[in-house]
């Protein structure tokens, strides 16, 4: 399966919505990758549902959520009516985790659990079977421009020997820090979506960087 690129619209133009998600359409990119912040849970605020929705407006691609926000089960519908196909919230923002997954997949939405730098993959040996992706946090989350921890491979190597022994397709993904060098390296260990803000948005060639993740 190719390497899944989902450019995090954090680092785009929203004064130009429509012209970045065609941008988009337009690259090999498959999923767009949004960053919801609310100040409580992550030091910084960034956009919420009225951004989603203006981006499903004009994709018919894949809308990949991520919920850095306090209270996630709180929101879950309001998720699925934006446009969310993907809905990954917190680890350590659910104090029961079964049933927020389970609420995510009910209302039509892939589900997905972030794990911070300083949680272990350990954590979801007893859900790793309910949930249709795990994204690696590869930085502490709440602002882009950071540098890859490389203790991420580490704990994609323990993620995916779990999700191996339970015989489920869940996704790998990895968000923060990363690089067409970096990306190699997280493909070779089993990484399945590659999300990459500065590294797109800032390359002389954007889409030419986006087939290149693709291609990692």
């Amino acid at each position: 399966m190719k390497t899944i690129v989902a450019p995090s619209l954090l680092s785009c133009d929203f004064g130009r919505i429509k012209e970045e998600a065609e941008f988009l359409n337009e690259s090999d990119a498959q999923w767009f990758h949004l960053d919801v912040m609310d100040g409580v849970f992550v030091p910084n605020i960034s956009f919420g549902l009225p951004i989603i929705e203006a981006f499903r407006k004009h994709t018919e691609k894949t809308l990949d959520v991520h919920a850095m926000i306090a209270r996630p089960d709180d929101f879950i519908a309001d998720f699925k009516a934006a446009g969310a196909d993907v809905l990954t919230v917190h680890y350590e923002a659910c104090p029961h985790l079964n049933r927020t997954i389970d609420a995510i997949k009910k209302a039509g939405m892939k589900a997905g659990v972030a794990l911070n730098p300083h949680t272990p993959v350990s954590a979801l040996s007893d859900i790793i079977q309910d949930v249709d992706m795990v994204l690696i946090m590869s930085v502490n989350p709440g602002f882009g421009g950071q540098k890859f921890i490389p203790h991420t491979y580490n704990k994609v190597r323990y993620l995916k020997s779990l999700i191996d022994q339970v015989g489920k397709p869940t996704l790998i993904e990895v968000d923060g820090g990363v690089n067409l060098e970096i990306a190699s390296i997280l493909v070779k260990e089993g990484v399945d979506v590659l999300v990459a803000g500065s590294t797109v948005y800032k390359s002389k060639d954007p889409k030419a960087t986006i087939t290149a993740l693709g291609n990692c």
